[in-house]
This record gives structure tokens, C-alpha cells and sequence, in this order.
């Protein structure tokens, strides 16, 4: 008696080295999506990059190095410099320890934790640089107590890094929060067990496992730091050579007419937008190969 054939479609297995024509996309597709791509970057990220260094560098070499070594324009630089020297640590930290206990632990209010976590995301620069100013402020809840004390902080350099930490702080805990959930808590239980302290767990097992991530996120972070200017020009009050971060000392040289020295100093700024980019691609060239190894 013979058997009946399923009507089911059967796909007999591509032969070895090949793919099925399904998954082939047409030619003309693929060479549409690549120019599209290349003329996206083209327009918006290699020719604005290029007038930057181009305009730069119209007046020669020597008015270039003029620019960048003139006192305001080294203030600005050492002040960004400052700036996120102090928010990325601080930011590191709590990122670590946000990350640690929304990922390792359970407790009432976690959600809105998160929550707090991405607000700078969703709250303009701007604004936050006004709730400073509206807390800090000669007008605000403790302008008269820091006043009688003799403590600055609008206009002055700590409400710079207050308003530095506030936007970058999300950068390092967003990193972390899902690597560290994606990881799971076994590898701390066990350490423990073997006789770890939390430090030696922290040192020895927590911290390897997240170096990549955490090690991108401050990348980000101090990319951010170093180019903020919502947030800081509120709080700055822009005095030349004192509170002016090098965003802020761009505008003003801009504003001034000065051009080419606004496109030194923000040629600064693309390159360290570019180093940026370059560290970010090694750190994740570098975590791709040690998934492999």
C-alpha cells in the first residue's frame, strides 16, 4: 500500500557554501542603501567636519596656534577640562553603584528609580540649567544662606559642574543597568559562597564582567561633558576667561565675528569628538574579540 505524500512544501538544503535565493536582496537594493548611506554621512558629518578644520585653518597655521593659545581661549579649555574631570568620576560612581542595586536587587521603588535615571534624557539642557539657577540663585531657595556664607555657585565654577554632572549622569548607568541584568547574579552568589567579601566580589568578579560596558560608557559621558552648552550657558553668566567652557567660548568668538579663531577652538572640539569615536569603535573592537577568545 502506498504511502501518501504530505502536501507540506519541502525546501531541500542549499548546497554547501551557498545561501537560498530567498535571503539574496537585488543588486540595485543594496547599491541604493550604500549610497544613501555614504551621502548621509557625506552631507552631514564629513563636509561640516571638513569646513570646520578648512575655515580653521584660512588664515595659516600661526593664526591658528594664535587662537587656541590666546588666554580666554586656554581658560575655556582648561575649564571643560575641569569639568568633566570632576562630572565623568562622580558620574562613574554613581553609575556603578545605580546599576548594582537595580540590577542585583529588588526593592519598592525601583521603577521610578529608573525613571530618574533617564530624566536629563527627556528634560532640555536648558531647563536644567534653570533649576539651578532657581535653587542656587541670589533669587533662589538658598541664594541668601549661600550669600551670607560668601559660597558662589551660579556663575561661578561649581554650578558649571553641577550642571555638567546633571547631563551626563545617565550615560554610565545606562550602560550598565542591562549588561549587568543580562548577566545575572550566579557568578557573585558563588563568590560569596567560596568565602568573597563583597569588595573581593566587586574587584573580582563584578567588575570584569562589566569592564567593556563601563569603560564605554564613560567614553560617552565625558564626550557629553566636554560639549555640553544648554545646561551650562544658564548657569555660566559667560564671563570671559572665568566661567566660558570651550562651547560657550565658540559662541562668543562666533557672535564677535571672529571666525577663525570660533572655528580653532571648535576644531578642538571636533577632534575630540573624533578621538571619541575612535576609543568607542577599539572598545568595541576589543569586547568582539574577547567573546571570541
Amino acid at each position: 500500500m502506498a504511502t501518501a505524500i504530505p502536501s507540506t512544501l519541502v525546501v531541500s538544503p542549499a548546497p554547501a557554501g551557498m545561501t537560498p535565493r530567498a535571503t539574496h536582496d537585488p543588486v540595485w537594493v543594496r547599491w541604493t542603501l550604500t549610497a544613501v548611506a555614504l551621502l548621509f554621512l557625506l552631507f552631514f558629518l564629513v563636509l561640516p567636519l571638513a569646513a570646520v578644520f578648512t575655515e580653521a585653518l584660512r588664515r595659516g597655521v600661526g593664526a591658528y596656534f594664535a587662537a587656541v593659545r590666546e588666554p580666554d581661549a586656554l581658560a575655556a579649555i582648561r575649564l571643560t577640562l575641569l569639568a568633566a574631570a570632576i562630572a565623568v568620576p562622580s558620574n562613574l560612581v554613581f553609575g556603578v553603584a545605580a546599576a548594582w542595586l537595580i540590577a542585583k536587587f529588588q526593592f519598592r521603588g525601583k521603577s521610578l528609580l529608573t525613571t530618574l535615571i533617564d530624566l536629563p534624557f527627556a528634560v532640555s539642557p536648558v531647563i536644567s540649567g534653570l533649576i539651578y539657577v532657581l535653587v542656587f540663585g541670589l533669587q533662589g531657595w538658598f541664594g541668601e544662606w549661600l550669600l551670607d556664607h560668601d559660597i558662589k555657585i551660579i556663575f561661578a565654577v561649581p554650578g558649571i559642574v553641577l550642571a555638567t554632572t546633571f547631563v551626563t549622569f545617565p550615560f554610565v548607568a545606562r550602560e550598565l543597568i542591562p549588561l549587568m541584568q543580562a548577566q545575572g547574579a550566579d557568578e557573585e552568589y558563588a563568590a560569596i559562597t567560596l568565602g568573597a567579601n563583597g569588595w573581593q566580589t566587586f574587584w573580582r568578579v563584578t567588575l570584569p564582567n562589566i569592564k567593556w560596558g563601563l569603560l564605554y560608557g564613560v567614553i560617552l559621558c565625558n564626550a557629553r561633558a566636554m560639549g555640553e552648552f544648554g545646561a551650562v550657558s544658564v548657569v555660566s553668566g559667560h564671563i570671559r576667561g572665568e566661567t566660558n567652557t570651550m562651547p560657550l567660548h565658540v559662541e562668543i568668538l562666533y557672535n564677535e565675528y571672529n571666525f577663525v579663531a570660533a572655528f580653532a577652538v571648535a576644531s578642538l572640539l571636533a577632534l575630540l569628538a573624533i578621538v571619541t569615536l575612535v576609543l568607542k569603535a577599539l572598545v568595541e573592537w576589543r569586547h568582539a574579540q574577547s567573546r571570541q577568545a
